[in-house]
């Protein structure tokens, strides 16, 4: 019995060795960078990187940084969720080409992305100069820097949402309508709870990749110090000034904020997931 048990099949053909591989790539990726960054952060020693961090430059920086990310995150969840809804929904003229259009910033370089919105945001751009003559400036100000992390970040919320929705069926909405329910009460009762974990998680994600934007950002923004400079620009001129424990003492202080930011958004997740099983 005990031998029929040791050479039983896994269900999983092959599974040691795409575990292998996986944990081979995670190190190569994820752990040995991180390892290094907590590395050189521990030979500088925490009376050095708080030397580092807390100056009122930093401080700006990381504040800009986090909070406009935070903001763009926001409007991404609302619109993104918004966008896919319709995508997945709605047949309409020009639809498959939007559903291209939303990919967009996974193909195209960040650099470019940033000078083509500088080019549209700036005074004399096509939309620039329309917002010039309302007066309201858009590049070189927090307003370019927060359209670059809603331009790169809402594709996140979308294909994130997108599948759940196509998964939802309508016989699900025309049961609670049939039952008297209206289309408010629908959605909120019927639809939103199955569409949060995947919402939080493009929240998340899109939340994430605006925190380390740095390419379509440095364009629009000015980058001018305790005002529109972002904190991984920071990290940049520290590199190039050849001060490697103040970069590093930089991207530890990102690294603990957005996982205290990614733990929280987690914790929400798993809490709605439950208030699901539980319903």
């Amino acid at each position: 019995m005990a031998l029929s048990l040791r050479i039983q099949k896994s269900p999983m053909p092959g599974f040691r060795l795409g575990m292998g591989i996986t944990l081979a790539m995670l190190s190569l990726i994820v752990i040995l960078p991180v390892g290094a960054l907590l590395a050189k952060g521990a030979s500088y020693g925490l009376s050095g990187i708080w030397g580092t961090v807390n100056t009122p430059r930093v401080w700006a920086a990381l504040y800009l940084s986090f909070r406009l990310s935070f903001f763009a995150a926001l409007f991404n969840l609302v619109f993104g969720t918004l966008l896919a809804w319709v995508l997945a929904r709605y047949e309409f003229p020009g639809r498959r080409l939007i559903d291209a259009l939303v990919d967009l910033p996974f193909a195209l370089p960040t650099a470019v992305a940033g000078i083509a919105l500088t080019t549209l945001y700036a005074p004399n751009g096509v939309f620039g100069s329309v917002f010039k003559s309302l007066g309201i400036k858009i590049a070189y100000t927090e307003w370019g820097i927060l359209i670059a992390l809603i331009f790169v970040g809402l594709p996140f919320v979308t294909r994130t949402v997108q599948p759940v929705i196509d998964e939802i069926e309508r016989e699900v909405e025309e049961a609670s309508a049939t039952l008297g329910a209206g289309r408010l009460y629908t959605m909120r009762r019927v639809i939103l709870p199955a569409l949060a974990p995947a919402a939080l998680t493009g929240f998340a994600l899109s939340l994430a990749r605006a925190v380390g934007e740095y390419g379509s950002v440095i364009f629009i923004a000015g980058n001018l110090p305790l005002k529109t400079e972002i904190a991984p620009l920071l990290i940049v001129i520290k590199l190039e000034e050849f001060d490697y424990n103040g970069a590093a003492a930089i991207g530890l202080a990102m690294l603990l904020i957005s996982f205290t930011m990614l733990l929280v958004i987690n914790l929400i997740q798993i809490w709605s997931r439950r208030r699901i099983g539980h319903v």
